[in-house]
């Protein structure tokens, strides 16, 4: 039905319909099911993503012990005192540290788009509901919306660290979160598109480089990093601020500079963060091996 992030905008304008049901109508042509079961199908997703919130912030440890507890310190913060970024937005942030220290812990989460950048969606989500107050169904239609988004980067760039770096796995769960929030909100569908461009944009270049090749360090907090950066573009698009470059072409940009990343850069701790002494010294004293030598 749409190839790109134009042809979806442009199918929304046209039948005057919110990009949720552009992808509702997608997924009942392509799986032949019908909009209940497609329905169905993703309110399943959108409890996997409730409870895995609820767990991460009674609090969880990772079995390596890299990761944990930071989403409970957040809410506690939140509670104390006054945070300097706002509430809505810490309460985004510790709800995204949440679902990634379940994945670490290896608990169940929904890849959104993937493991390791599933807390954006999930964690923006649950903190604009305490704003918002949407129904259950605008619940379910926020995570088409950003899915419809996620279609459109896995069919024409990459949502893989391993091939584009962390800008392919959290970029893109931040900008589809982003998406999500502006149709919430009452956004059109063009500044759905402007909100994904904007936060993909402020995450163009970032490297995956993960400390003794776990999604632990600094996966989790690049997921809180992703969620704010979503609900300040967000604003931003319903504020009337547009993207100089369209989205469909800084996708296009994400992809060149994926593939232009030195191998090191993607997913295979030889570098960046993983590379640096400390980082060594977890891999060490995590695997019970001697420290790598760079």
């Amino acid at each position: 039905m749409f190839r790109n992030a134009a042809e979806l905008v442009e199918i929304a304008e046209n039948e005057n319909i919110k990009i949720s049901e552009v992808m509702i109508r997608q997924e009942m042509d392509v799986k032949d099911k019908t909009r209940e079961e497609v329905f169905s199908q993703m309110e399943t997703n959108l409890s996997v993503m409730e409870k895995a919130v609820e767990e991460g912030l009674q609090g969880v440890k990772s079995h390596s012990g890299l990761t944990g507890g930071d989403a409970v310190l957040l809410q506690k913060y939140l509670q104390e005192k006054q945070p300097l970024s706002g509430e809505l937005l810490l309460d985004a942030v510790s709800k995204a540290v949440a679902t990634n220290e379940v994945n670490a812990a290896m608990g169940t989460i929904c890849a959104t788009p993937t493991a390791g950048s599933a807390g954006c969606v999930p964690g923006t989500l649950f903190a604009v509901k305490n704003r918002l107050h949407p129904t259950r169904e605008e619940m379910i239609r926020y995570l088409f919306t950003a899915g419809a988004f996620g279609f459109v980067v896995a069919n024409n760039a990459s949502i893989s660290g391993a091939a584009g770096g962390c800008q392919a796995e959290v970029g893109s769960a931040a900008a589809m979160a982003a998406a999500a929030i502006v149709e919430m909100a009452g956004g059109t569908p063009q500044q759905s598109a402007d909100a994904f461009a904007i936060t993909l944009k402020n995450m163009l270049g970032l490297v995956c480089d993960p400390v003794a090749g776990l999604v632990e360090v600094p996966c989790v907090k690049r997921n809180a990093a992703g969620a704010s950066n979503a609900i300040v573009s967000a604003d931003m698009a319903l504020a009337g601020v547009t993207s100089r470059i369209p989205c469909d072409e800084v996708i296009g940009a994400m992809y060149r500079i994926g593939r232009a990343m030195p191998s090191a850069h993607r997913e295979t701790a030889e570098g960046g963060l993983a590379a640096t002494p400390t980082g060594r010294a977890l891999e060490a004293k995590i695997y019970g091996i001697p420290m790598k030598k760079e």
